[in-house]
């Protein structure tokens, strides 16, 4: 189909050198792919980089301590992609002597792999004839066949993906589904395209009819919970500080952070005092107790919006379990942590 051609055309002018494109290797691929689910090429390339140094093959992941592969990926957000990244690795090495699947359906049987991702490797590694569907590849589609379907909407997946494999060459699945993302990524961006120099600038139907700013449709909004978190730096006589991990289920799964409270409100500075006052920590209370940041810092989760401030409370006995700050810098934290403690000057001594 001529879309198709022109498509492939283009990437071949236009694509971008990025280290995962220049091999078939599945776990070289199946990385890449796992870093970049919901995140940019620019911000997740370096830490394509730091994996595959640290861990140049499956069995080297696979025998990483958990904390080393939290402690890479911190930054990163979506922790629960690491730790499904760590356990897909070692059943990969453990289970199937380091041997990926080499198909589309049984690549869905990884942990942490959905129907894009398998479609992606499958493509990528063995071009497989399997179309990749993902927010690039809505957007192209819909302005170019001009789709107004809600792209939230179930059964609009079906239509995109039923679309995009009669697109598919079956002999270039690889350099089209590579051409697809890469043209959304690059030329067909969400907002303000540069329509006039398009190679389709004479063929897409949104351009005609005037809707490529309102496409693709996208009608479903994420619910966002607000939680006031107020972080205690307890801060013992020999300048050794509580951490914790954060054990069960949630977004933070064992990374370590300092003891906290969570409101679902928020308290007054001299409120949040008054409840630190009324503590006994380790049965013993703090000989000062000072407030770090005055101004909540707000950190932006996908279903979350958290404001977090910082106490630092000095005692002026030893604490029991608490930690030198350099174990505590190797330890894997939250981002909004761990740019708070390289912002204060007490954590670099």
């Amino acid at each position: 189909m001529k879309f198709s051609n022109t498509l492939i055309h283009w990437y071949l002018q236009f694509k971008r050198d990025l280290p995962w494109r220049n091999t078939n290797n599945p776990y070289a691929i199946w990385l890449s792919e796992i870093i970049l689910q919901q995140t940019r090429v620019s911000q997740g390339q370096p830490y394509y980089e730091a994996f595959i140094t640290a861990f140049p093959t499956v069995f080297d992941l696979a025998n990483a301590d958990e904390q080393d592969v939290l402690k890479l990926w911190q930054g990163l957000g979506y922790y629960s992609r690491a730790r499904n990244l760590h356990q897909t690795a070692k059943e990969i090495a453990f289970s199937r002597d380091g041997i990926f699947p080499q198909n589309y359906k049984e690549l869905l049987d990884l942990k942490g792999v959905g129907t894009y991702t398998a479609a992606a490797i499958a493509s990528f590694a063995y071009n497989e004839p399997v179309a990749v569907l993902d927010g690039n590849v809505f957007r192209v589609l819909s302005r170019y066949f001009n789709i107004h379907s809600d792209i939230a909407a179930p059964k609009s997946k079906i239509e995109f993906q039923n679309l995009a494999q009669e697109l598919l060459p079956e002999k270039d699945a690889n350099l089209f589904n590579q051409a697809i993302m890469e043209f959304g990524a690059l030329q067909c961006v969400p907002k303000n395209p540069n329509c006039q120099a398009c190679v389709f600038s004479n063929s897409c139907a949104a351009l005609q009819h005037k809707t490529v700013s309102i496409l693709p449709i996208k009608l479903k909004k994420t619910k966002v919970t607000i939680k006031y978190y107020t972080y205690l730096l307890l801060k013992d006589e020999s300048n050794q500080f509580i951490v914790q991990q954060r054990t069960g289920k949630g977004i933070w799964e064992n990374l370590y952070e300092f003891p906290f409270i969570e409101t679902s409100h928020q308290n007054s500075i001299d409120q949040l005092k008054k409840i630190i006052e009324q503590k006994t920590f380790y049965d013993q209370k703090p000989i000062d107790i000072m407030l770090l940041n005055e101004k909540p810092i707000l950190h932006k989760l996908s279903h979350q919006h958290l404001f977090i401030q910082f106490y630092l409370l000095t005692f002026n006995s030893q604490l029991p379990d608490s930690k030198p700050l350099d174990s505590i810098r190797k330890l894997p934290f939250p981002i909004i942590i761990y740019n708070f403690m390289l912002l204060n000057d007490f954590f670099s001594e």
